[in-house]
C-alpha cells in the first residue's frame, strides 16, 4: 500500500504516546437554571485547551466508546493562521510547530508542518473511536490527498467509506479566476470494514414516482423483472409465455428472472393457468447466459400456458380489468413486455450518496447568518459550518443516543446540531467539544448557552432547545516530567487513572473496607497503596487489612517487604509506584 512520507514524520508517529495525561477540571455547568458551580452531571462537555492533550485526557473514560467523530481542522490554505505547539522533542519540529503556519505565499514546509500537527491527533481519535464508529473530516483540495494517505495508514485503506463532495456555496463568484471551487470534501472512514450508514428519509419527489393504477393494496412503481447473473443462475433462465400474445419471453442477455422458478410460476398463475414444459430451447438459453450450448444447464423447463391462447387471453383480460394485477405484470394494456412491481412500503429509506447539495445540508452563507442571528449581528467567527451539515452527519452515522466528538469545535456547530435534533425527536444524543482558541468561552460555550435558552427578538425569536453542558479546562498532568505522581492532582483522580489502566473501565464506587481498594475485575482485586508525602510498603501488616481474598491480587506500593515466594503463595502481583504505572 502506498504510504506518505514527509519531513519530521519519524518524530511524530508515536508522539501521541508521549503526550502527558492531564486531568479535566470542570469550571461550571449550564442548564435550565443558567450557569452555576454545582455539577449537574451533564454528559455534554466543552473543553478549552490544546486538543492533543484534551484528547489524551478523554481516553480513560471514552477510549473505544465514541460512535461518531466529526472534525473540521485547519485547511492549510495559506490564508489562515493556526498555532499548535506540540512540544515534540526535536529542535526542527519544535521550531516548525511552535510558529504560526499558513501565512500568505507558499511555504515549502507548510505541508510537513500540517501533517506533523494532524498525525498524533488522528492517532488519538482512532483510539477513541468505537468498533462500530465512523469519522467525518472536512477538508478542501489543499490537503485532501495528503489526508487520504495518512488516514489509509492510520485507519486502514479498507476502512475508507467515502469522499463526500459538499456544495458549500449557492452562487458562483463571477470574479473568480480559473476553475471555481464550489465544493469542499468530507472524508469518511470507519473503524472496521463493512460499516453501513443509516438510510435517510425519502423525499416527496421520490415518493411521487409510486402510483396505484390497478387499485392495488399500496402504491408501486415499475421495475426491472430481471437481475444480473445469468451464467451463475442458469436455473432462473427460461421462457415465460405471454398470456395476451402467446409470445415466449426470455430475460435479457446476461440476466435471469428475479425470483426462483416456483415463485415465478405462482405469480404468473395469477393471470392464467400455467405449467412447466420442456421447450428444447438450449441454444436460446445458452445465448442469454453467454456460454456454449453444450455447457448450459439441462432440464430447465419453460413456464407456458396450460390452456389455449384464446382462453388464457380471456382470463388475463378479466384480471387486467378487475385490477390488483400480480407482482409481474404486462405493459401497454396487456400487450407490452413484462415488468415487476416494487411497492413503496418495501423500498425503505433513501441511500446516502457522496454528493451533498446545499438545499439539503446548508451552505457557508447560511452558517454565517445563523451565527450572526445567535450573537445579535456581532459574531466574529469567519468559517462556521451550517448546523444542517452536522445534522446530516448524525442522521447517517448515529441514533437518538449517539455520542459525537468534535475536537476542532470552532463556533460550536456540532453541539448546536445535537441540541436541535434532541429537541425535535426527544433524543438523548451527547456531545464533546474541544477548542483551544481563546474564544472557547466567549463563542463556543456562549453559543450553547443562547441556543439552550433561546435567542433573537420579536418575530425573529428562536425558542430555546433546552439541554445542558459543563465547561472544562485542562488541569495539571498526572505525572511529573520525571515520571512521579503529581500530588496536586488529588488521590481520587489518580485512583481513577490506575483503575482504568488496569481494567479499561470506570472506577466503581463500592468499597470493601480497605481505603486503598480500587475494585475487583475478572476475579482479580486491585489495591493502590498510596499516601501523599509518605512511603508505603507491601508487608504482612498491609495484608491483614485486606478483608477478603480473590484468585489473584494486584497491589501498588512504594516498596515490597515480601519475597517472591511469599507473593506467589498469596497470589499477589506487586507493582512499584511509580515505576510500574503504565502511561497512556
Amino acid at each position: 500500500m502506498p504510504t506518505l512520507d514527509w519531513i519530521g514524520k519519524n518524530k511524530v508517529i508515536n508522539h501521541h504516546q508521549e503526550v502527558p495525561y492531564r486531568i479535566l477540571e470542570r469550571q461550571y455547568s449550564f442548564d435550565e437554571n443558567g450557569q452555576h458551580t454545582e455539577d449537574n452531571g451533564s454528559p455534554n462537555m466543552i473543553i478549552h485547551g490544546d486538543n492533543l492533550e484534551a484528547l489524551k485526557s478523554l481516553l480513560p473514560r471514552y477510549e473505544g466508546r465514541i460512535k461518531c467523530i466529526y472534525i473540521d481542522p485547519p485547511y492549510n490554505t495559506g490564508n489562515e493562521g493556526w498555532v499548535y505547539n506540540d512540544n515534540v522533542n526535536d529542535p526542527k519540529i519544535r521550531k516548525w510547530l511552535g510558529e504560526v503556519v499558513g501565512k500568505e505565499g507558499e511555504d515549502l514546509s507548510r505541508h510537513d508542518k500540517w501533517l506533523c500537527m494532524m498525525y498524533p491527533r488522528l492517532m488519538l481519535l482512532y483510539k477513541l473511536l468505537a468498533e462500530d464508529g465512523v469519522i467525518f473530516i472536512s477538508i478542501d483540495d489543499m490537503e485532501l490527498s495528503n489526508l487520504r494517505l495518512v488516514l489509509n495508514e492510520i485507519m486502514g485503506a479498507g476502512n475508507f467509506v467515502a469522499d463526500i463532495s459538499w456544495q458549500r456555496t449557492y452562487s458562483t463568484r463571477n470574479d473568480s479566476k480559473g476553475i471555481v471551487s464550489e465544493v469542499e470534501h468530507i472524508l469518511v472512514y470507519s473503524k472496521k470494514p463493512d460499516w453501513m450508514p443509516n438510510k435517510l428519509e425519502r423525499t416527496a419527489e421520490m415518493d411521487a414516482k409510486y402510483k396505484n393504477p390497478d387499485n392495488d393494496v399500496a402504491p408501486w412503481t415499475s421495475d426491472n423483472p430481471c437481475a444480473p447473473g445469468a451464467a451463475t443462475h442458469q436455473g432462473m433462465v427460461y421462457a415465460i409465455q405471454h398470456p395476451f400474445t402467446g409470445e415466449l419471453l426470455y430475460p435479457s442477455n446476461g440476466a435471469c428472472w428475479r425470483y426462483q422458478q416456483d415463485t415465478m410460476l405462482e405469480i404468473m398463475s395469477g393471470w392464467a393457468e400455467y405449467e412447466l414444459r420442456d421447450l428444447e430451447d438450449t441454444e436460446q438459453r445458452a445465448k442469454i447466459c453467454g456460454i456454449p450450448a453444450e455447457e448450459v444447464r439441462i432440464g430447465v423447463q419453460g413456464i407456458v400456458l396450460s390452456k389455449t391462447l384464446e382462453e388464457s387471453k380471456e382470463n388475463a383480460s378479466r384480471v387486467f380489468t378487475r385490477g390488483q394485477w400480480p407482482r409481474f405484470y404486462f405493459t401497454k394494456g396487456g400487450k407490452g413486455g413484462i415488468r415487476r412491481k416494487t411497492y413503496l412500503e418495501k423500498v425503505g429509506g433513501r441511500v446516502p450518496t457522496n454528493l451533498w447539495m446545499y438545499e439539503e445540508v446548508g451552505h457557508t452563507d447560511e452558517a454565517k447568518k445563523e451565527l450572526l442571528a445567535i450573537f445579535g449581528g456581532n459574531a466574529t467567527f469567519d468559517t462556521p459550518k451550517p448546523t444542517r451539515l452536522i445534522e446530516h452527519v448524525l442522521k447517517i452515522a448515529g441514533d437518538k443516543d449517539t455520542l459525537i466528538l468534535d475536537s476542532f469545535a470552532g463556533s460550536g456547530t456540532t453541539a448546536h446540531a445535537v441540541l436541535k435534533m434532541n429537541q425535535a425527536d426527544q433524543g438523548s444524543r451527547r456531545f464533546i467539544l474541544i477548542e483551544m482558541g481563546d474564544y472557547a468561552e466567549a463563542t463556543t460555550a456562549e453559543r450553547m448557552k443562547r441556543v439552550i435558552q433561546g435567542y433573537g427578538k420579536g418575530k425573529k425569536q428562536i425558542p430555546g432547545t433546552g439541554g445542558n453542558f459543563s465547561f472544562y479546562e485542562l488541569g495539571a498532568p498526572l505525572l511529573t516530567p520525571e515520571g512521579y505522581l503529581n500530588e496536586d492532582v488529588g488521590v481520587e483522580r489518580i485512583r481513577e487513572y490506575m483503575w482504568y489502566m488496569e481494567t479499561r473501565s470506570d472506577l466503581p464506587k463500592a468499597g470493601n473496607g480497605n481505603p486503598h481498594y480500587l475494585g475487583t475485575s475478572n476475579s482479580t482485586s486491585y489495591y493502590f497503596y498510596y499516601q501523599p508525602g509518605e512511603s508505603t510498603a507491601l508487608d504482612y501488616d498491609f495484608l491483614e487489612t485486606i478483608p477478603e481474598r480473590t484468585e489473584s491480587i494486584v497491589i501498588y506500593a512504594d516498596r515490597c517487604h515480601l519475597s517472591e515466594k511469599e507473593l506467589t503463595r498469596f497470589g499477589i502481583t506487586f507493582k512499584k509506584i511509580p515505576r510500574d504505572i503504565t502511561k497512556l
